[in-house]
């Protein structure tokens, strides 16, 4: 005879789930089943477009611009002088980047970048715009009170640091070089990627050794 173990039979429940997928993410799956199965969409295409978003598209790029500026100081030079075409050095350049601006981060200056009309974002190097970005709220009070949204994200400023927000627009975007961590120097590019974050790229992080230490 079978033994009914009540107590094992919840927990195994319980686990399964706890492992669920999230209701959004159990829709979207639904969605996509069935334009697969009506035939308006090609599962391969779709997960060669995920895939190079997760790992191509998205902030990785920007952040690979980023540790070059700080390897390079030519490379720098240019990026400040003529973001587009310093990135398309890289064969970045593309939705979101035809006129982009690099604004520098100095132990005096902190830049935040917003869109307050609609979420202009340059998507080519920093993926898909995180859902505050786009939000109302941020869109206006970045530009009323910055440094208070910028405490919001932990980003907590000496009075003697200005702060410089840059409205982006269809014609015009933008990219915050963050300072370089002190201490870095020695590391190659690519273990200087890795430290820098999406949110140091749009100015609402500053201390990146910070950043690192709260992943």
């Amino acid at each position: 005879m079978t033994n009914f173990d009540s107590k094992n039979l919840s927990t195994i429940h319980h686990d399964l789930h706890d492992h669920l997928p999230s209701e959004p993410a159990l829709r979207a799956k639904a969605l996509e089943s069935l334009l697969v199965e009506k035939r308006l969409v090609d599962p391969e295409a779709m997960d060669a477009w995920i895939e190079m978003y997760k790992e191509e598209i998205g902030p990785k790029r920007g952040a690979k611009v980023v540790a070059r500026a700080w390897k390079d100081p030519a490379f720098k030079a240019r990026l400040l002088a003529n973001g587009t075409s310093a990135i398309d050095e890289f064969g970045f350049a593309g939705h979101g980047t035809g006129h982009l601006d690099v604004v520098e981060n100095t132990p005096d200056v902190h830049n935040l970048v917003v869109c307050t009309l609609c979420s202009c974002y340059p998507f080519s190097i920093l993926g898909m715009s995180p859902a505050w970005y786009k939000s109302n709220e941020y869109r206006a009070r970045a530009v009323r009170d910055p440094r208070g949204v910028l405490k919001e994200f932990g980003v907590d400023l000496e009075d003697t640091v200005e702060v410089r927000v840059w409205d982006s627009t269809s014609e015009r975007r933008y990219l915050v070089l963050p300072q370089q961590p002190e201490g870095t120097e020695s590391l190659d590019e690519d273990s200087l990627t890795r430290l820098v974050t999406r949110n140091s790229m749009i100015g609402t992080e500053r201390d990146l050794w910070q950043s690192q230490s709260d992943r």
